[in-house]
């Protein structure tokens, strides 16, 4: 076990460590008895008195459940190089989860889908779920992402119908994300954005009692079409990228729209 001299500086290890437990609200015990280490040991590591190996900086990580772009953050912090690669999306390397994912979106189709990553950005569209977003793009200056466009675009009450409800479902979306990412300051500014708009359109539910289906409402040149949502993530995979994949599938949520889509 290698010590720092300078017991005042947690270092880029220690501050991650902590960042990543506090995150998920485990104390240090937990941590060490999920880890089977000292408490102690755990206390020294995020106060920089000491320096972890690889093999203890992987065993945390795998303890706090953290995915695996954050355990490589971890051991970048302790001076380690990755563990998981991140391969491009059009490598040779991912391509049968890109044939899934492509299958499973031209068999939803004509519905829309969109494929995205951990942030929700969005890296592919289908043909519907391009159209649908078309006019939210109009002076939209950056990659699209499915959560700021909701909450930072100023015509988004215009297009979206029930804005005040889809924002209090995307915070409560986005704090889940969060808990299991761990400390991810890009979810943490959605969140914060989110929270900001949903302050300006606040949601005032009708009745205490909450709706067990929640659609989300586009207003559109064919009039009101209404969504449910299913967002399918792969988890056979070490590789970065096919971990933080998400793909978002709209399903009509009514005959209505249902027939918007009808050939």
């Amino acid at each position: 076990m290698a010590t720092r001299p300078d017991l005042h500086d947690p270092g880029p290890f220690g501050t991650a460590l902590k960042a990543a437990r506090s995150s998920r609200r485990v104390s240090q015990l937990v941590l060490s008895l999920d880890a089977g280490v000292s408490a102690r040991h755990v206390s020294f590591l995020e106060s920089g008195r000491a320096m972890p190996s690889r093999d203890m900086v992987l065993t945390l990580a795998e303890a706090l459940a953290l995915p695996l772009s954050a355990r490589n953050h971890l051991l970048n912090a302790a001076g380690f190089a990755s563990a998981y690669p991140a391969s491009p999306l059009a490598s040779d390397a991912i391509a049968p989860f890109r044939q899934i994912l492509t299958t499973m979106m031209e068999n939803h189709a004509p519905f829309p889908a969109l494929l995205c990553d951990r942030h929700w950005n969005v890296l592919e569209a289908s043909a519907s779920a391009a159209a649908m977003l078309s006019p939210l793009l109009e002076g939209w200056h950056g990659p699209p992402n499915v959560f700021r466009l909701t909450a930072c675009h100023p015509r988004a009450a215009e297009f979206i119908a029930n804005l005040p409800e889809v924002l209090h479902e995307s915070l409560e979306r986005l704090a889940l994300e969060q808990s299991l990412a761990g400390d991810d300051p890009v979810l943490a500014d959605l969140i914060a954005v989110t929270r900001n708009a949903a302050a300006r359109h606040p949601y005032r539910p009708a009745s205490r009692t909450r709706s067990p289906v929640l659609p989300v409402s586009y207003r559109g040149l064919g009039g009101l079409m209404s969504f449910l949502s299913v967002v399918a993530q792969c988890g056979t995979s070490e590789d970065v990228t096919v971990r933080d994949l998400r793909l978002e599938l709209l399903f009509p949520a009514d005959d209505v729209t249902r027939a918007a889509f009808a050939p």
